[in-house]
């Protein structure tokens, strides 16, 4: 018995065992020696680093640069992730409708997910230029034209890091409608129908029949999106470079490991995006695992 069993589970054992083997090295390995790193007092390459404990992870938050980064991100995630889902949610109703030539509509709003944010982040740093009056181009260059008033973007103290989400939901929010796009038409025509002979109207129909229905979908978006935006560094670095105006966690990181040399404050930044992706990722892959089960 036990060698039927055997036989049955080890070839596909053998199979995957490559691929296990390189995400425990890689992945989960990398992760431990980042923490490890961590909690070192490493603040510079020839440096022995002995173990300090948490003490790394308490001391960034007296650095103001710290808290800026933190800050950017907040106001970035906030403005991505909303738009991202109002816009890739109301291209899917518009699309879920029905309408002419859907299918070239559909691909070009996907266009964007082929290209990655380092191109995206080329492109919109022309459009998103701070220049005014004559030296304006882009996006201020059609303000002008249409006699509004033009902005320095991601330049802009206040709103710098709202501007720097445009790029991102311009590039995520077909992704997005694709997945809502899904949900509605995952939703079965004899439940909207039940509730049209109930007396609904068609927007009670979407209120209390096909949104509830689509919050998985939403909740993946969600998952998505997040995690996307606490850890996004191409894209910022393609726009502002390394300013401190746009300024977040991944370039902090960057600049403290390549530019500063100090591996245990860059390891102590990674180790805080790791654990804030983890807090998004770890719920919905628990809420996954039980679903299936419940099914």
């Amino acid at each position: 018995m036990a060698v039927r069993r055997v036989r049955a589970w080890l070839p596909g054992l053998l199979l995957v065992a490559p691929s296990i083997i390189a995400i425990g090295v890689f992945v989960y390995g990398m992760l431990g020696w980042n923490f490890q790193l961590a909690m070192t007092d490493k603040h510079s390459e020839v440096a022995e680093g002995t173990f300090v404990g948490p003490r790394n992870f308490i001391d960034i938050w007296d650095q103001p640069r710290w808290h800026l980064s933190v800050n950017h991100t907040i106001v970035f995630t906030i403005v991505f992730v909303l738009g991202a889902l109002l816009l890739g949610w109301l291209l899917a109703f518009l699309m879920e409708k029905g309408i002419r030539g859907e299918g070239t509509f559909r691909a070009v709003y996907l266009f964007p997910m082929a290209i990655s944010f380092v191109a995206t982040g080329i492109v919109w740093r022309w459009l998103m230029n701070s220049g005014t009056g004559e030296r304006a181009v882009g996006l201020n260059r059609l303000l002008g034209y249409l006699g509004l008033p033009e902005w320095h973007w991601f330049r802009d103290q206040d709103w710098g890091m709202a501007a720097m989400a445009l790029p991102a939901i311009w590039q995520m929010s077909g992704y997005i409608m694709a997945l809502f796009l899904a949900g509605f038409r995952g939703v079965p025509e004899e439940l909207r129908e039940a509730a049209r002979v109930d007396g609904c109207g068609e927007w009670r129909v979407y209120r209390y029949v096909v949104l509830p229905m689509l919050r998985p979908v939403l909740l993946s978006a969600l998952i998505i999106l997040g995690h996307i935006s606490l850890k996004v560094f191409d894209l910022i670095v393609a726009v502002s470079g390394k300013q401190i105006i746009t300024d977040v966690p991944a370039v902090f990181m960057w600049v403290a490991v390549f530019d500063s040399h100090d591996p245990a404050k860059g390891a102590t930044i990674a180790s805080y995006i790791v654990v804030s992706v983890a807090i998004f990722v770890i719920p919905y892959l628990i809420w996954s695992v039980r679903k299936e089960r419940r099914s």
